[in-house]
């Protein structure tokens, strides 16, 4: 059995919220399915919220004042914490980036764009300039700053094991100019060598892949069950029930079957840069 692993409290308000839960849960002498028990959720959703990767919804923390004697504390204060982790995000993703810090492994699919992880700044601006144009220039820089912040991640001692599947069309039609698009991919491969994970390239000679039109996001941890997070334009999903979590499974890994192998992955990567730098010389 994987060693407790105490929340962090100074890493963020989630995680002063989560290890708060913990301190009254354990000096009421309460282990988790106790706590949990009466409240409809599960365990493995309780222990979520104690290690700041989940939000406390309002009914749950009112459950929880109840079995604790906290005097409403979780319920007035659960408003705040949702607030904090939402700056930058939607609200159907605000609980995402502390869940990719708390990773053990940690598996990417976006069949239209680059996995946000990848994202350089030009190209998550040129996004929103082309998708939200009428987005506020005060507001896509805060979206711009917390997307960039996630990227915090790949300079953490414990991070996840990474694995990501591309869709070669990402790289070759793209609205950006080659010189921002060359950047984007060397940026990618430096990440790939620098952290040493794994990167598949599904070539556009596979016209109907597996998870053609869902991006999925495959999470397991040490001490709680696997999670996929999926999303459409105005909407994202966090699946967490075992038998659609095997199913995401199962399509990713077919995914992995119809990719190019990771070496010939890098190489069409590096021959995009190429082509790219070549195309930004012949507009200069």
């Amino acid at each position: 059995m994987p060693a407790r692993k105490d929340p962090d409290a100074s890493a963020s308000v989630p995680s002063f919220y989560g290890a708060e839960l913990r301190f009254k849960r354990e000096a009421a002498g309460l282990t988790l399915e106790q706590l949990a028990e009466g409240s409809f959720r599960g365990i493995s959703f309780l222990s979520q919220i104690e290690r700041g990767e989940r939000r406390m919804p309002l009914d749950f923390a009112r459950h929880v004042d109840q079995k604790l004697g906290t005097d409403g504390f979780f319920e007035r204060r659960c408003e705040d914490v949702a607030k904090a982790r939402q700056v930058g995000h939607p609200w159907y993703y605000a609980d995402i980036p502390d869940m990719e810090k708390q990773a053990q492994t940690l598996e990417e699919w976006a069949p239209t764009i680059l996995p946000g992880l990848l994202q350089t700044r030009a190209y998550f601006h040129a996004r929103i300039e082309h998708g939200a144009p009428e987005t506020p220039v005060e507001v896509a820089e805060e979206l711009v700053q917390a997307r960039l912040a996630r990227a915090e991640l790949w300079s953490r001692a414990e991070r996840p094991s990474y694995w990501v599947i591309l869709n070669e069309s990402v790289i070759r039609r793209t609205p950006l100019p080659p010189a921002v698009m060359a950047e984007q991919v060397e940026y990618i491969l430096d990440i790939m060598r620098s952290t040493r994970s794994v990167l598949q390239v599904v070539p556009e000679t596979i016209p109907w892949p597996p998870l053609a039109h869902a991006m999925a996001k495959i999470m397991t941890f040490a001490d709680a069950p696997p999670l996929v997070y999926t999303e459409g334009d105005f909407a994202g999903q966090i699946v967490d029930y075992p038998a659609h979590v095997r199913e995401y499974r199962r399509r990713y890994d077919l995914l992995r079957a119809v990719a190019l192998p990771p070496k010939a992955s890098l190489a069409l990567l590096r021959e995009a840069v190429r082509s790219l730098k070549d195309e930004a010389r012949q507009q200069d």
